[in-house]
């Protein structure tokens, strides 16, 4: 339902319900989480390839950097043979951090917007490249250790990156690049024994009935108000994840 409203909420919400309500260990509850995502944003990607709102040059950027940082990042995990108890206290640090993180992306994106405009301005086409494939390896560790980040964070960089691109294109473009990026590191989880797939069917059987409902509601909730509470949320979340 989140993500059908704001497009943001999956990954920021789930994993750490998963670890505070269900007490799932959070390196089954990122597993699982990120299996389902992929899953979840193919649907979306469809829909915004049909339209012919995904940017193909952004999200072939972005997974230049993210696919080889998750694997990276999959592979450090498995080659440092991490103690199950540092690793949980790693992944429930990284993701109250990624969550506070997202929060503040949500409130103050126009201030951000607006600060980076009058101080940056108009980047270069091999600066945007350049950092646009940057931005990637960043959310690439990032999603493969908390599962956060493709959203808010991910956007909000991608507003910065391509000022002259319509909110819709950033957003399937977003989208679209979170479908493989998910799947690679959900994969690398899975071969390592991190995802409980009754719970992976369960999630999935509920999102569809909450996207249906999200567009039914979209039109009619204001889009700061939904921001605001799911800011608050994450913010609630990161902390207590940090206080754990």
């Amino acid at each position: 339902f989140l993500v059908g409203m704001t497009g943001v909420g999956g990954g920021s919400l789930m994993t750490p319900l998963l670890i505070l309500l269900f007490h799932v260990h959070p390196l089954t509850a990122v597993g699982t989480d990120l299996l389902y995502a992929s899953i979840t944003k193919t649907g979306g990607s469809l829909v915004h390839a049909f339209n012919r709102t995904i940017d193909w040059r952004i999200v072939t950027r972005l997974a230049l950097g993210s696919i080889p940082a998750s694997l990276l990042t999959l592979l450090a995990f498995r080659l440092l043979k991490v103690d199950p108890a540092a690793s949980s206290a790693l992944i429930t640090r990284v993701l109250g951090v990624a969550l506070l993180a997202t929060a503040l992306a949500l409130v103050f994106r126009r201030r951000l917007l607006a600060s980076y405009a009058r101080r940056v301005g108009v980047l270069s086409e091999e600066q945007t490249v350049r950092f646009t494939v940057l931005t990637g390896v960043f959310l690439g560790t990032l999603v493969t250790i908390s599962s956060v980040g493709a959203g808010a964070l991910g956007v909000t960089a991608l507003i910065l990156l391509y000022p002259e691109l319509p909110v819709v294109k950033i957003a399937g473009s977003d989208i679209a690049h979170a479908v493989p990026l998910t799947l690679v590191a959900g994969l690398g989880h899975l071969m390592n024994g991190g995802i409980d797939v009754t719970m992976l069917v369960s999630l999935l059987v509920g999102s569809l009935p909450g996207v249906i409902l999200a567009s039914l509601f979209a039109p009619r909730l204001p889009d700061l108000a939904l921001r605001l509470l799911l800011a608050g949320t994450l913010t609630v979340s990161g902390l207590r994840l940090l206080a754990v």
